[in-house]
């Protein structure tokens, strides 16, 4: 059961990662009108999903301030923070920094919950985000006013997750996912003006890319990546980020037929094992799960009589 959640994790990071080659089709787009009509539609095709589960569960008030905040972190200033800090620093030095988000979720995940982070969960999140570092090495130019938008970055990527994680267990997957895109719509349409983006019409090559990004990276990877959350929670979910960059140097590597270097490929391969290690602490935890089940199966008068 485990292993289906986090193969979900997984494929949310190889869609994430595979999604960069495909926003090369709007680098010319305006960024926030783009975001708008991706969450737009994202948004329409999740509440469709919602109104086929069987159960109808709406958020309460205290919900919807939650939902909005991951909107409005997650999605709108995550946004917004991205778009100035590539205009004072490199991708590379963004994504090295945002790269830290698995270390970041390993340690708040778990005292947003009111328990110890794990020892075996720290370490395993500080080896693959080394590997995330080794991946993303290019060095580039970067400002004080850039680095600073990096960390906001950082802290609105954690904030998508540890925000929402309270509200999965009653909302499912995909309400926090269908709730978070809409209100996310009229937060990027008001802050137009403060980046003083002109919108106009996409072209039908345009028009392609947002629909991918709006129906694969946002409903798919949405759903999947909140399922995991749910199910794996915050710290444990979080290490899979990792894979983001690894899979973007793939996807990069097979479309550009361009074969990476020696220190991308070690930084693949350390991912890989702090992955392992993350995996590792999942066995040892269902194993003890299993074999308390079993100690009190055992104990109880008659069990396992005819």
């Amino acid at each position: 059961m485990t292993r289906r959640y986090a193969l979900y994790c997984v494929l949310t990071c190889a869609i994430l990662g595979c999604s960069f080659t495909v926003s090369r089709s709007i680098v010319d787009y305006p960024i926030l009108t783009g975001q708008a009509l991706r969450y737009c539609l994202a948004s329409v095709a999740l509440f469709a999903l919602a109104m086929r589960q069987k159960s109808r569960i709406h958020p309460s008030g205290r919900e919807l301030v939650r939902l909005g905040l991951v909107a409005a972190t997650g999605l709108v200033l995550f946004n917004v923070l991205l778009l100035f800090a590539l205009r004072h620093a490199d991708p590379a030095v963004i994504g090295t920094i945002v790269g830290v988000s698995p270390l970041l979720l390993a340690l708040l995940g778990p005292l947003q919950e009111r328990r110890r982070p794990a020892p075996r969960l720290l370490l395993a999140a500080a080896v693959v985000v080394g590997g995330a570092v080794l991946v993303q090495h290019n060095q580039g130019e970067h400002d004080a006013a850039g680095l600073l938008a990096a960390v906001g970055v950082l802290c609105c990527e954690a904030a998508f997750s540890l925000l929402a994680a309270p509200l999965l267990p009653r909302l499912g997957a995909v309400r926090v996912s269908a709730w978070s895109t809409a209100l996310a719509v009229p937060m990027l349409l008001l802050a137009l003006p403060l980046t003083g983006e002109r919108p106009r019409m996409p072209s039908g090559k345009e028009a392609a890319a947002l629909a991918f990004l709006g129906l694969v990276l946002t409903v798919v990877a949405f759903v999947f990546w909140y399922t995991g959350v749910a199910k794996l929670g915050v710290d444990r979910a979080g290490v899979y980020l990792a894979l983001v960059p690894v899979f973007a140097l793939v996807t990069t590597a097979l479309v550009d037929r361009a074969a990476p270097d020696a220190l991308k490929v070690s930084g693949v391969l350390l991912v890989g094992a702090g992955l392992a290690l993350s995996a590792a602490r999942v066995r040892q935890d269902a194993w003890k799960a299993h074999w308390r089940r079993s100690a009190a199966t055992s104990s109880t008068p008659g069990a396992g009589r005819g």
